[in-house]
């Protein structure tokens, strides 16, 4: 597998391989957590319910690019919006039972699939209860004071989720994926 457009979460608008399109998917997705290693995403249900704006500040290659993002997650379904800095919006994605759809306004390129965005913000979110029954044989995922941290089969460090406590619930506030080379920074706007 060629390496994965590094702006995960942050680049959400790479949904956006058509323009104004509608594409559902009907299996539940999968992503990858590292070149040749694909799982399938937990089921989209979490409660209690997770309303966030946030944006969203990629770091790739020494370049930074930044993102509005509207996350609605529920015992049903996710429902994730992308929009520019501006406030156009980009994206809009949901995921329930039925799969992944996809509503794309407008084309960029080199865009990663919709699977990839939500396993990035479905590691950040969803308990790790929710996550072992997914992962490959052998590897961890563990939350260790106030990060989480994805481990492979030979114990490498594969992705770090860092937290901050807000509310007495804790926020993700950066994911830094270190097989693939990015750092998203995450500023919640709805605080």
């Amino acid at each position: 597998m060629k390496k994965l457009p590094t702006l995960a979460l942050l680049l959400g608008s790479l949904l956006l391989v058509a323009c104004s399109t509608t594409k559902p998917e009907t299996s539940r997705p999968q992503a990858w957590l590292k070149p040749g290693t694909l799982v399938t995403l937990p089921a989209p249900g979490i409660s209690p319910a997770i309303t966030q704006q946030q944006l969203l500040s990629a770091q790739v290659k020494g370049k930074t690019q930044s993102l509005m993002v509207l996350l609605h997650a529920d015992q049903q379904k996710i429902m994730l919006a992308g929009l520019s800095p501006l406030g156009i919006r980009l994206f809009r994605l949901t995921y329930d039972a039925a799969g992944i759809k996809t509503e794309q306004s407008i084309t960029l390129p080199e865009l990663p699939p919709a699977s990839q965005v939500l396993a990035d913000i479905m590691l950040s979110y969803w308990p790790l209860k929710a996550w072992q029954p997914q992962l490959p044989p052998g590897w961890t995922l563990k939350d260790i004071a106030s990060r989480r941290e994805l481990r492979d089969e030979q114990g490498e460090l594969i992705e770090t989720i860092h937290y901050l406590m807000r509310d007495a619930s804790r926020q993700p506030v950066s994911v830094q994926h270190h097989r693939f080379g990015y750092l998203i920074s995450i500023q919640h706007l709805d605080r």
